[in-house]
């Protein structure tokens, strides 16, 4: 068999992007283990929205006249001028995820139920191997997502707490317990929080939220801070060095990980309607970090620290959700090549300006896992077609797509 161009690992919206920013252009396969396109189904969650407009799908923002754009999708289903009539730029999460499933579908470059156990190089090529199969490849596009993250502290916990990445198929049953606690922030803790209020007075459990922000933080949208989803951000923060990039992830994560303000709203004036009739049984706990958990007789104990007042206390729930996140790793199947890989002086890998992550600089390239590299564009839904166009220009030694060089009125650094 013939090496194809590339190889595509997992199928996230950022390489299905790929997969179909490549379809007209060059031999590729694209590995997904899962039987199915389906992204993050714990959370879809009915009413729950994207955190970007429509235009941040998957091609449109690279190609506007490709066939693979969410308003083709929407023509094809019978939706768009429902679509057109609701006036709202954010699509839901349920919808995005059936766009993505409609383009998984028509694409004859996807292979799913093919999970990767390794990846070697030999004579010159990329050789990814799973049970059953061997593909071999002259470029990598590694976009196999992030495993839920567990703090230390719940790591051996014990029980049936739950990651929100898993709610819910566990909705049920913690509904059904006498008090639910949930820890972390960001739109999934929020999402959840909001889910499990709208329900509080039926089911009658006691709710509280935990975070050890100083407070539940909005997500920034407004135009500026939008720049700096933009190529010159890009390029100023990739060339800083590696330290100040550090800093500024731990910084920044507030850009990306914020809760939409509408969904703020929405919490507050839940909270406000159902507290006309009674107080409402939900404790909102902010400054509060999670340094302790035990599990004894259906009952978890929280020890809890405030961060600014330096107190200790604790709480008991019967059911534990950590909205705590991903944590982005190196896959293990890329084990073999490691000596063909670039790391930083923290371990993780050492992102070029041009997404590669191999010594040669043009062979294996990321998809996202990278804001200390990237920042905040890193995660971000509308740069997917920008990074998968410079991936594309970096393969074919051409730029199939235009690439925008500068999008900003803002000046980022010194001229």
């Amino acid at each position: 068999m013939s090496p194809h161009d590339l190889v595509g690992i997992g199928l996230g919206p950022y390489n299905l992007g790929l997969a179909c920013l490549a379809e007209p252009l060059l031999d590729a396969v694209f590995l997904e283990s899962r039987p199915g396109f389906d992204w993050h189904p714990g959370m879809m969650l009915e009413s729950a929205t994207l955190q970007t407009p429509f235009m941040a799908d998957l091609v449109t923002l690279a190609d506007p006249t490709s066939p693979y754009s969410f308003l083709n999708y929407l023509k094809q289903a019978g939706r768009l001028y429902p679509f057109y009539i609701r006036e709202s730029f954010f699509p839901l999460r349920t919808e995005y995820n059936e766009y993505c499933r409609w383009a998984a579908g028509r694409l004859g470059s996807v292979r799913f139920g093919h999970e990767v156990t390794s990846v070697g190089h030999e004579d010159g090529l990329y050789v990814v191997r799973g049970e059953g199969f061997t593909h071999r490849g002259r470029h990598l596009a590694v976009g196999a997502g992030a495993p839920p993250y567990l703090p230390p502290a719940c790591v051996d916990a014990g029980g049936d707490l739950v990651h929100t990445a898993s709610y819910l198929p566990a909705r049920a049953a913690l509904r059904s317990k006498p008090s639910i606690t949930i820890v972390g922030s960001g739109q999934s803790a929020a999402e959840v929080y909001l889910d499990l209020l709208s329900e509080i007075d039926v089911h009658g459990y006691r709710l509280t939220w935990v975070t050890r922000s100083p407070r539940f933080f909005p997500l920034e949208y407004t135009k500026l801070t939008l720049e700096m989803t933009s190529p010159e951000y890009v390029d100023y923060f990739h060339a800083l060095p590696e330290e100040t990039r550090y800093r500024l992830e731990r910084e920044q994560k507030g850009l990306f990980k914020g809760i939409s303000s509408e969904l703020v709203n929405t919490i507050f004036e839940t909270l406000y309607t159902k507290s006309v009739k009674a107080a409402v049984p939900t404790r909102l706990l902010t400054n509060t970090e999670l340094v302790g958990v035990t599990f004894l007789d259906g009952t978890y104990t929280l020890d809890l620290r405030h961060a600014e007042q330096g107190r200790d206390f604790s709480l008991s729930t019967e059911g534990l959700i950590l909205a705590t996140g991903y944590e982005h790793r190196v896959p293990a199947f890329l084990g073999p090549i490691r000596d063909r890989l670039r790391f930083d002086s923290h371990g993780r890998l050492d992102v070029a300006r041009n997404y590669s992550v191999d010594v040669t600089g043009r062979e294996v390239f990321l998809q996202n896992g990278g804001t200390h590299t990237h920042s905040i564009t890193s995660p971000d839904l509308g740069m997917g077609a920008y990074r998968n166009s410079c991936i594309l220009r970096e393969i074919l030694g051409r730029e199939p797509y235009p690439i925008e060089k500068t999008i900003a009125f803002q000046e980022f650094g010194v001229s």
